[in-house]
Parts: structure tokens; C-alpha cells; sequence
């Protein structure tokens, strides 16, 4: 019997998604189904029906003849009857020994039963996806109407729905494409046929379709689709919809919980700011294991902001986008100066120590797309010779690009009171280049691109991340340059309780011990940052040691606070979908400060001791 894949949190008791369900069924009499749905599919799926005795068998010895050339099971050619005996009492492996007990029983279920009854047993028997058995379910559930109400166009997109239900899904662009063309094939074959004239045929394939929302009941929407999709990459869409496993996630569901109810209020409180969407991360630098995951409200069925925009092109909160893991064609936002302890660290590596000097100074990077680069500090005030641990601390824009050269040098030295950098552009594209394999090494994936697409402003966030990886990356100097897999997923069983998946112990040093150590010193040091910070900033706990960095965009787009200790990593995003700017320019320990302040504030007690 099929069986719907669960997937719960970390605990077993919460169960986050159900892949397949129950099975919805309405069971219909024949004489209630449109004659041109009956029609449809019998053209889609048995042509011969109403002349065979059970079993076609000149296009059975054609599906053998085409098994037989390339040497796997593939073609059926399986009738009506086969596949209802098939549906309802053998199983889906495909062996000599099942279809010979198939064939058997449908020549003798076609000995017994008239077509037409055998025909109403299967239009209210057969699969058609989305939890819905039997045509009556399906025209509910893709249309919203009765099976009755249905028209041909409709018709057809059921008749076209039994071939592939989850790879036909008209849920998702590249499955409802396919479903699209399939369905103008069945229409074209029942026009040659003679049941529909080619006018009705024609007329049919431009009539729009108005498919019915998926609505499903989903705990942590954005955690446990992200999860799904990782899972039917794996093991594909069909065979998790009848498997029958249980998939134990990392999620912790109390920390989850936490992490909605800040995000929906801080959003709800940067609205003032124009910033109308938020993404909450949190990982454990220890494990590997994402423990919540968050974005916007909460609620994947959230209207889209503004009413009336166009998903995916100009609202500002787009309830159907998951930015905490971004996509291929979308993979992040730029994290501004959340990106500068990699540029740091990567120093580090070279000999450098946070005692180094360099000159915050008006300075010339030479040139880079096309004009001189000066960059600005945030407040536009210079403070002379800083340590490196004060210019990391205080977030300094001049100083934390000139570190780009230490990083890029071979050779070590005194201090760093450069103010005229044309010239030397190929040391700090060095620089710039050690800084990103540094990045990677930590995790980042998404700063894929040629050297040659990133400049000096990649230590100012000119890169794009995702709250996801930015995450991950922190947690390594969490765990002192040790890292683990990213791991979503603890343990999977199949349907008899036998283990398909365990997650494994795995750990890598990718940092030095000592240069993790010193990072994360500077990032909690708060009389350190005080002076651009203030004493008692979002970033600072008075029980507890964490390290935190900021980042936000030259123009105000996007705001990051990203921070750990040594039990969890916390990322957070501000922003809009359309990469609309913030108003008022408030930078992020404003926007995404208070809610990454009262997300640890609320974890950290039950995680960790002061």
C-alpha cells in the first residue's frame, strides 16, 4: 500500500509536511463524468479500449520489443484493466512475474465486467497527484468545481495528469510546461479520432486555465520545503510520494517558533524604514545542524506587498521566495560589511595580529569599473592610525580595504600608512582574491564568479550571500576553524523502520585555531566598537559573550547582523523582494540589530550558560 513520507523536527513529535497524505477520493457513477472527459482518456491512456479483451496485445509486444533494444523495463503498454488491477491489488515493481499476474486478471476482469463498469472503477480509482484519487478529487482539487463542471480544456489536463501526476504537476514552471503540451497532444489525438471536431480542438488549447491555489498545511514553511526540495533531488518526487519514510530534521521547533514571532514583528516594525521582508538563520557551529529557519511572516500563504504587484518582479514582500537560501538564478543579497571578517581573517592567516596599524585616511584605490575609487567611512569622519582591531570592531570602511593589501602581499610589514593606491591594483586583486577562497573555505558558495566581476568593494558587501551561508561561514569561527557539514537532515527511515540515511560525524579545519579565536575576540568586544556602536547596542548581551558583525549596502538595500557563540550562528537579513531602498538611511544595526538582539535574547538561555 502507498504510504506518505512524513517529515518531522529533531524531535519525531512534531510533524512539519506530509509528502502524499491521505488519499482524497469522492467516488462518482459514470454517467456523471463527461462523456469528453471519459473520452480524453481513454485517448491518453488506452486507445483500443472498447475492442480489446483486457490486454493489448499487439502493443504489449511492441513495449517488449522496445524493452528488449535497450535492456530496461520501461515501456508498459499497459490497458485500462492492467492498470486498474495494477492500482488496486499488485505493486508497482516492474517484473515478469507481476505482469504475468497482471495480464491474467485484467482478461479476466474484461471477462466478467462490462467496459463501461470497469471504466467508472478506474476514473475513481487512478492517481492524479496532490493527495486526490479519482477523477471527482482531482476536478476539486485542481479547479475547485465538480468533476460535472469540468470543460474539455480541464478535461484534457486530467487526462494528461494520469501519465505523471508529480512530474505533471502544474505547480511548478518546468512540470507545468510539460503538463501544458501534453495536454494539446491528447486534444490533437482525440480530434484524429473523431471525438472532437479540429475547431473544438483548436479552440480548446487557447482556452486559459485557471488552476485552483495549492494550499498546504506546512509547519516552518521555508525550513521544510527547502527540505523537501533537497530530498526529491535525492530520491525524486514519485517515489517519496509512496514510500512511506519518516525523515528526522534538525529543526529545533521551539527555537523555530522563536525566530517567526521576531521577524514578523520586526518587519512589522521596519515598515517605517521601507523595509517590508525579513530572513532569520539559525545553525548549530558545533553540529552542522540548522535549528530554524525563517523568512518574512512566517506564512508561505502570506498575501504578496503591495497588493496587486507581480511576484518575482516588483513587490516588495514576496511571500513565495525563500531569500534564506536564494536560488540558482537569484543566489542572495549583498551582506555589505557582514562580508569584512573574511577580508580580516584572511590577514590574519598572513602573520598579521589586531594590533597592526593602518592609516584611516582619504585614500585612492586607483581604478576599478571604470573610475577612481574613494570610499567613505560610514559617519564620513577619518580617525588616523587605527589598530585592526579597532577598524574591524567599528566597522571602518577605509581601513578594512586597505587590509585587501595586506592579504594580498608575499611579504609581511610594519604598518600600512598608504594613501595612494593606483599602481598597486594587481596586490589588491591578490588580496581580493586569497579573501574569497578564504570565504569559500568557510562555506560560501555563491561568490562563484570571476575574479575580474569583484573589486575593492567586495570588503563593503559587492558580492551577493544568502542569510543561509552567512550563517554556516560564522559558525566556523564559532568552532574555532573547525568545519562541519551543513546538515538539514539527521535521520531517515523507510516504511519497515530500516535506516536510509544517518547523518555522519565529519569535521575539517579550515582556519587556523588561533585566527578563528582572534576574530571572534574582536567581534565581541564591545568596548571595542563602542565608540561607533555605543556601549548598550543590539549587539551587545550583558550575561552572555557574543560576537556580532553589521552590514548594509551603500544604498541602503539590504542590513545584516550576523553573529554566534560558541552553540549557535544567527544570520539575519532586512530588506524588500524588489531590491527596492530603505528610507531614512538606518543602518543595519537599526534594521536587523533588535531582531537578531531579541532572537538571542530569548534562545540563549535555554541553549547556553551566562
Amino acid at each position: 500500500m502507498s504510504q506518505s513520507t512524513k517529515i518531522y523536527d529533531r524531535t519525531g513529535k512534531i510533524l512539519l509536511y506530509e509528502i502524499y497524505g491521505e488519499e482524497k477520493r469522492t467516488y462518482v457513477p459514470l454517467e456523471k463524468i463527461p462523456k469528453y472527459l471519459r473520452e480524453a482518456i481513454i485517448c491518453a491512456e488506452d486507445s483500443n479500449f472498447y475492442h480489446h479483451f483486457g490486454v493489448d496485445f499487439k502493443a504489449l509486444i511492441r513495449a517488449i520489443l522496445s524493452d528488449l533494444k535497450i535492456l530496461k523495463p520501461i515501456y508498459g503498454a499497459s490497458t485500462i484493466p492492467q492498470q486498474l488491477i495494477r492500482s488496486t491489488f499488485l505493486s508497482l515493481e516492474k517484473t515478469p512475474e507481476r505482469k504475468t499476474r497482471e495480464i491474467i486478471l485484467a482478461i479476466e476482469l474484461d471477462r466478467k465486467y462490462s467496459k463501461d463498469q470497469i471504466l467508472e472503477w478506474y476514473l475513481n480509482q487512478i492517481p492524479f497527484g496532490q493527495n486526490a484519487y479519482g477523477v471527482e478529487a482531482a476536478a476539486q482539487t485542481y479547479f475547485g468545481k465538480n468533476v460535472w463542471e469540468i470543460n474539455l480544456t480541464e478535461a484534457a489536463i486530467l487526462a494528461a495528469l494520469i501519465k505523471a501526476p508529480y512530474s505533471l504537476s502544474p505547480y511548478e514552471e518546468i512540470s507545468k510546461e510539460k503538463l501544458l503540451k501534453r495536454k494539446d497532444y491528447i486534444l490533437d489525438k482525440m480530434a484524429n479520432e473523431g471525438y472532437i471536431s479540429k475547431e473544438e480542438a483548436e479552440e480548446a488549447k487557447r482556452k486559459e486555465i485557471s488552476f485552483k491555489e495549492k494550499r498546504v498545511e506546512l509547519l516552518a514553511p521555508y525550513f521544510t520545503l527547502w527540505v523537501k526540495n533537497i530530498l526529491e533531488k535525492e530520491y525524486g518526487k514519485e517515489f517519496l510520494a509512496t514510500a512511506g519514510w519518516k525523515v528526522y530534521t534538525s529543526l529545533d521547533y521551539e527555537i523555530q517558533k522563536i525566530a517567526e514571532k521576531v521577524v514578523r514583528e520586526g518587519i512589522e516594525r521596519n515598515k517605517q524604514y521601507n523595509a517590508h521582508n525579513a530572513a532569520l538563520v539559525a545553525i548549530s557551529p558545533k553540529t552542522g545542524e540548522v535549528l530554524a529557519m525563517t523568512v518574512g511572516t512566517g506564512n508561505y500563504y502570506e498575501e504578496p506587498y503591495p497588493k496587486g504587484c507581480n511576484p518575482g518582479i516588483d513587490c516588495l514582500f514576496d511571500p513565495k521566495f525563500n531569500v534564506a537560501v536564494g536560488t540558482e538564478k537569484a543566489p542572495g543579497r549583498q551582506p555589505g560589511s557582514a562580508f569584512k571578517p573574511f577580508i580580516y581573517a584572511t590577514a590574519f592567516k598572513k602573520g598579521y595580529d589586531d594590533k597592526f596599524l593602518v592609516l584611516d585616511s582619504p585614500t585612492n584605490f586607483g581604478v576599478w569599473g571604470g573610475k577612481e575609487y574613494l570610499p567613505q567611512n560610514y559617519d564620513g569622519k577619518f580617525r588616523g592610525w587605527v589598530t585592526l582591531r579597532s577598524a574591524l570592531a567599528q566597522s571602518l570602511n577605509v581601513p578594512s580595504i586597505k587590509v585587501l593589501y595586506l592579504a594580498g602581499m608575499n611579504e609581511k610589514i610594519e604598518n600600512l600608512e598608504i594613501s595612494d593606491f593606483r599602481g598597486k591594483e594587481k596586490i589588491l586583486l591578490e588580496g581580493l582574491k586569497e579573501s574569497l577562497k578564504t570565504a569559500r573555505d568557510l562555506g560560501i558558495t555563491t561568490l562563484n564568479k570571476d575574479i575580474s566581476n569583484y573589486g575593492p568593494s567586495i570588503v563593503l558587501g559587492g558580492g551577493e550571500v544568502n542569510p543561509l551561508e552567512m550563517a554556516y561561514a560564522y559558525s566556523v569561527f564559532a568552532n574555532e576553524g573547525i568545519k562541519v557539514p551543513l546538515y538539514p537532515i539527521l535521520k531517515i527511515e523507510d516504511a519497515k523502520g530500516n535506516i536510509v540515511f544517518e547523518k555522519r560525524e565529519s569535521k575539517i579545519r579550515v582556519l587556523e585555531s588561533g585566527v578563528a579565536k582572534l576574530i571572534t575576540d574582536i567581534l565581541s568586544d564591545n568596548e571595542a566598537r563602542a565608540p561607533m556602536f555605543g556601549p548598550r547596542s543590539h549587539l551587545y548581551f550583558e550575561n552572555y559573550k557574543v560576537a556580532a558583525k553589521t552590514g548594509t549596502t551603500d544604498d541602503f538595500r539590504d542590513c545584516w547582523t550576523v553573529g554566534f557563540t560558541p552553540e549557535i550562528s544567527v544570520s539575519v537579513w532586512v530588506g524588500n523582494n524588489n531590491n527596492a531602498p530603505m528610507v531614512k538611511r538606518q543602518p543595519a544595526a537599526t534594521v536587523a540589530g533588535p531582531i537578531f538582539h531579541s532572537f538571542l535574547e530569548k534562545v540563549l538561555p535555554k541553549i547556553s550558560s551566562p
